[in-house]
């Protein structure tokens, strides 16, 4: 089964972070986390993760996706690495889905793939996104991109994500079992 790349870098937001992992594996979407640096990744807020690998080594042609949480540092510290960089460009030129939420759309901005397309961010972070139709939209979905606003929207993006990767039926069951509005 193709896998769910979920990059951690020091400074990652924990609730997006988590969030996605979690929804993803319940949708029963394999999911590779991986670590900058290192195995282990500490967030924004202090809680330590343990990763599964490390970002050097992550197989591409092993990908189906990528999604990006978000905080600072941990969108900067992401944006700063060459071997993510090249597997964001590589899976996109795919047509394979790219996601980030929050702060972590300025990656996709240096990895060259928010040429025109539509995306949101974190507020503030629109000035590091010149090359995309900026919205302020709390998810935004534009062919094989997924952005969303921050970590309020974690569950939403991650149930998006879930829908296009998976269908709607399966979106639907997921929220119905977690008790998530529609």
């Amino acid at each position: 089964m193709a896998k769910i790349l979920i990059p951690l870098a020091s400074g990652f937001e924990e609730i997006e972070a988590i969030t996605n992992i979690d929804v993803l594996r319940r949708a029963g979407l394999e999911v590779l986390t991986a670590g900058i640096g290192s195995k282990e990744i500490e967030g924004d807020h202090g809680i330590k993760v343990k990763t599964d690998t490390t970002i050097e080594e992550v197989k591409v042609e092993d990908l189906k996706a990528v999604v990006l949480p978000g905080g600072m540092p941990g969108a900067s510290n992401l944006r700063d690495s060459n071997q993510l960089l090249n597997i964001i460009k590589k899976l996109s030129e795919e047509n394979k889905l790219c996601a980030a939420i929050c702060a972590a759309p300025i990656v996709l901005e240096a990895a060259g793939i928010l040429d025109g397309k539509k995306a949101t961010s974190y507020p503030g972070f629109d000035k590091d996104m010149s090359s995309c139709n900026y919205q302020n939209d709390r998810v935004v979905i534009d062919g094989n991109l997924i952005t969303g606003r921050g970590p309020g929207v974690a569950m939403e993006f991650a149930m998006t994500i879930v829908e296009c990767l998976i269908d709607e039926e399966t979106k639907r069951e997921l929220q119905k079992s977690m008790i998530v509005k529609n």
